[in-house]
């Protein structure tokens, strides 16, 4: 798998702000049909939401960050993306977990966690997921208001590809849908947006858009980004600075019912199909069909305030099960070494 390097930053990540949003279950296609008939409450008043959320939330666990960040190494400027070979190049079929495991890790008991239990606080589901899924990619969405006035540009670590034809993405908000934060208000209203892939060379700006900024506010000028004003599709721009960026369009809007808090919604599942690619030309190989990933520098989330950066991967083909298996003679011989393990 690659090899991550972990980088800290005191963000406001907007995949996971708890602030609330509008209410309906929507979509574009076979669901209700989206409205912008709602006019949420702006401004000050939703900051502050925002930022007592990341209060209670407790994402960054340095008291003094900056000195923190003083006492460890600058960046690593000579790494550069590589392959290594795998921790265990010589291992065959059934053989179970490599070299690299702890010799005492198979005595180490497991812990079950009833997410509901009682006393147990909201916010620390979220710090256990986002600290156990990772590391995950984030999509940089730029949107626009249906009138083109307003624009936002935020990260999401709520993200991921889930379907190549047609390309779809989805979003995970974590707000319900009276009352949204600026990406689905105007994903809702204009049912389009531009998808990044956050880079090196922009990690810090990238960051900066989360800031809780009210309404109208635009993090293009927080950040000093560049929008590139050539989109095919979609009224929104992309990300200059960004190696890779995807037009989408709107398919979909699911909303969720909280379990901590009955009667009230907790989040937003958003799907959005990919119309157009767009691939910076020193990153793309002949046939179109490969990102460089020494180009690409993708950043990632881990968990709290903590980024990673990909340095290192390793290369492993996909077994067969006539030729590498064996066919069925070979699964039996399998089983039987194994215990069979099936049952």
């Amino acid at each position: 798998m690659p090899h991550i390097r972990s980088i800290s930053s005191p963000s406001l990540h907007r995949s996971c702000l708890l602030g609330r949003i509008p209410r309906t279950l929507t979509s574009a296609n076979n669901l209700r049909p989206l409205t912008s008939s709602f006019e949420p409450q702006r401004g000050v008043a939703n900051m502050s939401v925002l930022t007592k959320n990341e209060e209670a939330i407790k994402r960054n666990p340095h008291p003094d960050f900056g000195s923190v960040q003083a006492a460890r190494p600058d960046w690593d400027t000579s790494a550069h993306f590589r392959y290594t070979k795998t921790a265990d190049p010589d291992w065959k079929l059934g053989g179970g977990a490599n070299g690299t495991r702890a010799p005492d890790a198979g005595d180490r008991k497991h812990v079950c966690i009833d997410p509901y239990e009682a006393g147990r606080p909201a916010p620390f589901n979220y710090k256990l997921l986002i600290s156990g899924i990772v590391p995950r990619p984030i999509g940089f969405v730029s949107s626009a208001s249906a009138d083109g006035k307003t624009r936002n540009l935020a990260p999401f670590s709520y993200f991921n590809m889930v379907n190549h034809d047609p390309p779809l993405f989805v979003i995970g908000i974590a707000a319900a849908l009276e009352n949204p934060k600026d990406t689905l208000k105007n994903l809702v209203e204009s049912k389009e947006c531009v998808v990044n892939i956050i880079g090196e060379d922009y990690v810090e700006a990238a960051n900066a858009t989360s800031v809780d900024a009210p309404y109208g506010v635009s993090e293009w000028d927080i950040s000093g980004l560049t929008p590139a004003e050539d989109t095919v599709d979609v009224k929104a721009p992309r990300v200059k600075e960004a190696v890779f960026s995807v037009e989408c369009k709107l398919e979909s809007v699911r909303e969720f019912d909280s379990k901590s808090k009955p009667g009230k919604k907790s989040g937003c599942l958003v799907v959005l199909e990919g119309t157009r690619f767009w691939v910076r030309e020193d990153a793309l190989n002949e046939e179109k069909n490969l990102i460089d990933p020494e180009v690409l520098r993708p950043i990632s989330r881990l968990g709290g305030i903590t980024y990673g950066r990909v340095t290192e991967a390793m290369e492993i083909l996909r077994p067969t099960f006539a030729k590498d298996v064996g066919g069925n003679e070979g699964y039996e011989k399998l089983k039987k070494a194994n215990g069979d393990g099936s049952k």
